[in-house]
């Protein structure tokens, strides 16, 4: 278990997740090429690039620079895509794409955090248009994320307003401890990626899931726990209490996250072909 229930005489306390690769199992913005594609949105072309995208990007992440020329690539694919467009062709498809990719050592731990009386925060490089109908379907009570430019036609203009990446990730987590009033010391991250470390240090216990090379290296030298998530499983299939929202009050725009989680992966792609799977983490999955 997490440990006993908050003592509500002190400060409050919240759990913060990344998403892509620590709550669910995939790029959360890559998975919805092919509704793009149905939409008009992308090229075939496009959407076949995008699913070796996604391939490389399981294989062994990105570092800093992938992940700025990720931004860069697909903001501009981005541009002039109308979001009403892309709000709709993302909720007709979120449940059946988004909802069978949800760790369930996630949904676990996301449960265990609210009955300890904790709240729970998902902060992702991802847009806010994808982010925020995965923090509800998730039961999440905030959510950090991406978001993009729109002009006053409606389309994406493909500059980016704010970018939840590396340590803008931990001074979010920072402003909402002070608004909200969270002790950090007392409070819970989760990542796989070691472009989180800001947000994991912020804390004061760090997790990480399925971490990438350079992560894994830094949990063992911070002596930081290591948990292995590789049950997805359907959440309304799982537990009863993970009630889905009707399709109807979902907000979603995926077009987002597939402009700002990763600019350059096909830069990265055509140096990476040859590179072999990261192996996952040993051991099965730690409870806290």
């Amino acid at each position: 278990m997490l440990g006993l229930v908050e003592n509500h005489s002190l400060p409050r306390t919240a759990a913060f997740f990344d998403l892509d690769k620590t709550v669910i199992a995939k790029s959360s913005t890559l998975t919805f090429s092919k509704s793009f594609y149905r939409g008009g949105l992308i090229s075939r072309r496009a959407a076949l690039r995008t699913a070796y995208i996604q391939f490389v990007f399981l294989a062994g992440g990105a570092d800093h620079d992938q992940m700025e020329r990720m931004r860069e690539y697909l903001s501009a694919l981005c541009k002039g895509w109308n979001v009403a467009q892309v709000k709709e062709l993302v909720a007709e498809t979120l449940h059946d794409l988004i909802d069978p990719i949800i760790y369930d050592e996630a949904a676990s731990l996301i449960e265990d955090h609210h009955a300890a009386g904790r709240d729970v925060v998902i902060v992702s490089t991802s847009g806010a248009e994808v982010v925020e109908p995965i923090g509800e379907m998730l039961g999440a009570d905030r959510v950090v994320a991406t978001r993009m430019v729109v002009g006053e036609d409606g389309c994406f203009t493909g500059e980016v307003e704010y970018y939840a990446y590396g340590p803008t990730k931990a001074e979010a987590v920072r402003e909402l401890a002070k608004s909200e009033g969270y002790d950090l010391s007392r409070c819970y991250a989760y990542s796989d990626s070691a472009t989180d470390i800001p947000m994991l240090e912020a804390v004061g216990h760090p997790y990480v899931v399925n971490p990438d090379r350079t992560l894994r290296r830094e949990a063992v030298a911070r002596e930081w726990p290591v948990l292995a998530f590789d049950k997805p499983v359907r959440l309304k299939q799982r537990l009863p209490e993970f009630r889905m929202p009707p399709r109807p009050t979902l907000v979603a725009a995926a077009a987002v996250g597939a402009a700002v989680v990763g600019a350059g992966l096909v830069w990265y792609a055509a140096r990476r072909r040859q590179a072999a799977l990261t192996p996952r983490p040993a051991g099965d999955f730690a409870r806290i």
